[in-house]
């Protein structure tokens, strides 16, 4: 394993001096990209011209020289956890990415201080910044009003519109910005949305979708555990993550196979009261939605059988916990269990999911940030892979 490993570091290495050093921020699909790359970057900028045809190609184990059968399950591993599919179905550019930085010698695991909150505030902070901009929380929109062919504004829930001077801009995932815009408002949306929106064909191996399918294949969903848990009875050299894959025999995609525990606690004692701990334990982007669809409309906190589904759904995440915290449930304070539908209703992702799964080489294109209908655009996780901030 060590020397196909070092095999290929020496091979990724010179891709990554390009991609390490452009900011995603800064690349955009059109030509203005000239101005935030080529201007303000470029000789990183000429680096990734020059490779460009290796760093988007898919990621070829074999013609890397990659053949230990652990380091193989491992790459595949990493990738999974980054976008949601194996390393064949991603991007060289983000595996090079991937051996360059989780592998210096001084990296360390950054975590934000004050939890994914604090991430969010900061955000917030970057619009509310600029005089006459909010930011408004618990605003659901309902549709994006079109008016002479062009996106004017959005109809929040309870009716209020509020107008948009220049743009609309989307962040919610496919399938719900193409469900904000009324069918009929625009023959171009509609066009683009029957496409995209097309059964699509399977991805994993437990999908069901037809064989032929040229729609836009989705990411699975995820099961959440959150504990409160009183320190004493955590062991005290804990580290705060880790991660446990329960089989190499099977698929990297197999429901409740590989399982991701972080206990942010110990690195921001903030986030939880004077002698306790958080610990979040989830599925990583493995858990299938079809199994839950029967519950859609019903009232879970009361259906029994729905419950049931919960606490064996969330079994092999106890588990991974009790690997390293064998007395977790007698510290337990608190307790909750996420589903996909959990991610369907709070986050407002269709069928729960976790993204595209567009595999690269695989025939299919990300959306475009522009959209047919004028005066509307996306971004966010509908425009691009991998892991970001909801």
């Amino acid at each position: 394993a060590r020397e196909d490993w070092d095999r290929l570091a020496e091979q990724l290495m010179p891709l990554t001096k390009g991609v390490t050093a452009l900011p995603s921020t800064a690349v955009r699909g059109d030509a203005g990209v000239l101005l935030t790359l080529g201007a303000r970057y470029p000789r990183a900028f000429l680096d990734v011209i020059l490779n460009a045809q290796k760093i988007t190609a898919p990621f070829d184990l074999e013609a890397y020289g990659v053949r230990d059968p652990f380091l193989k399950n491992y790459l595949d591993l990493i990738a999974f956890l980054l976008q949601g599919l194996p390393s064949n179905g991603t991007l060289t550019a983000v595996m090079a990415f991937m051996v360059d930085e989780f592998y210096k010698p001084d990296a360390v695991m950054d975590f934000p201080k004050g939890g994914s909150g604090a991430m969010a505030a900061a955000l917030a902070r970057g619009v509310t910044k600029h005089a006459g901009c909010s930011v408004r929380t618990s605003t659901p929109v309902e549709e994006v009003v079109v008016e002479e062919g062009r996106a004017a504004g959005v109809r929040l829930k309870g009716g209020r519109l509020l107008r948009a001077k220049r743009a609309v801009v989307s962040n919610a995932d496919l399938h719900n910005t193409f469900r904000m815009v009324p069918e009929g408002a625009h023959a171009g949306f509609d066009e683009e949305r029957d496409a995209l929106l097309a059964p699509a064909a399977p991805v994993y191996s437990d999908d069901d979708g037809p064989a032929d399918g040229a729609g836009l294949p989705l990411c699975k969903s995820f099961m959440h555990l959150h504990l409160g848990v009183r320190a004493d009875a955590m062991p005290p050299d804990l580290p705060p993550q880790w991660t446990v894959v329960n089989s190499w025999d099977v698929p990297i995609d197999a429901p409740g196979n590989v399982i991701v525990v972080s206990v942010p606690s110990i690195l921001d004692p903030s986030l939880a009261p004077e002698g306790h701990h958080v610990i979040h334990a989830y599925t990583a982007g493995n858990e299938p939605y079809h199994i839950w669809e029967r519950f859609e409309g019903v009232d879970t906190n009361k259906d029994a059988a729905y419950l049931a589904l919960k606490e064996e759904r969330a079994a092999p995440m106890w588990e991974a916990i009790r690997r390293r915290v064998p007395r977790v449930e007698e510290g337990v304070v608190v307790r909750q269990i996420g589903t996909p539908l959990t991610h369907a209703r709070f986050l407002r992702r269709h069928r729960g999911n976790y993204g595209l799964a567009l595999a690269a080489g695989g025939g299919f294109e990300f959306p475009k940030v522009t959209t047919p209908l004028p005066g509307l655009f996306r971004c966010g996780d509908s425009t691009t892979a991998g892991i970001g901030v909801a």
